[in-house]
């Protein structure tokens, strides 16, 4: 966690760690090719988005554990590096691709994961809105760019909702809390055009069943 330190957004409420350039660029491209070369039924399309699961679907009464590729593991060896999960290590990963014009209406992750989000963005960057549970309040945005990490806990794990708006670009402002941190200077006014995105969130499910699906 100490390797973190210099990568808090101090603006934003506990806690918020942003780490631009964290892949290169030609491993952006190289999970992309991953993405992209699996097998059609491996996509679940959903009304907004389309996704793979991979390590297992998380259940309250324990996710039944699946064998996770091995370029995955590499990143998620990366993440788990951070000690972000307790005693425990990444188990689960999400992967999301997003077209222009696409977004996921406010919700937080709950608890059937270790109260962390990790989030590697590929493609294209977006905006991580954040809204109060209760009153729907605008509580921060976070600037995503392609290739960063984006970490959260604490109050913006449990409190707060966070969402991607349904839009196909987005103009800069001052409200977004790790525009300091990013890795490009944006001027205020420009406008970002939103191109597919591809995100791999990395979790840990801390429920798990004993049963392997690989060993049955």
């Amino acid at each position: 966690m100490d390797e973190l330190k210099n990568y808090i957004v101090q603006p934003a409420p506990p806690t918020v760690y942003y780490i631009p350039n964290f892949i290169t660029e030609e491993e952006e491209s190289y999970i992309l090719n991953k993405v992209y070369g699996v097998p059609k039924p491996k996509w679940t399309c959903l009304s907004n988005r389309r996704l793979q699961d991979y390590g297992g679907i998380p259940h309250k009464n324990g996710m039944i554990v699946e064998k996770i590729p091995s370029w995955l593991e590499t990143f998620m060896n990366r993440i788990s590096h951070f000690k972000l999960f307790g005693d425990k290590v990444a188990n689960h990963v999400l992967v999301n691709e997003y077209l222009p014009g696409q977004g996921i209406m406010p919700h937080s992750d709950g608890p059937l994961f270790y109260p962390t989000i990790t989030t590697i963005s590929c493609g294209s960057h977006t905006i991580l809105e954040f809204c109060d549970s209760n009153d729907r309040g605008k509580i921060c945005d976070l600037l995503l760019e392609p290739r960063s990490l984006v970490i959260l806990q604490d109050d913006m794990y449990t409190k707060y909702l966070h969402s991607i708006r349904e839009v196909t670009e987005d103009r800069i402002t001052d409200c977004y809390a790790n525009l300091k941190e990013c890795s490009s200077k944006y001027s205020i006014g420009e406008v970002l055009k939103r191109k597919t995105r591809v995100s791999l969130t990395i979790r840990n499910v801390p429920k798990v069943c004993k049963v392997k699906l690989w060993n049955l």
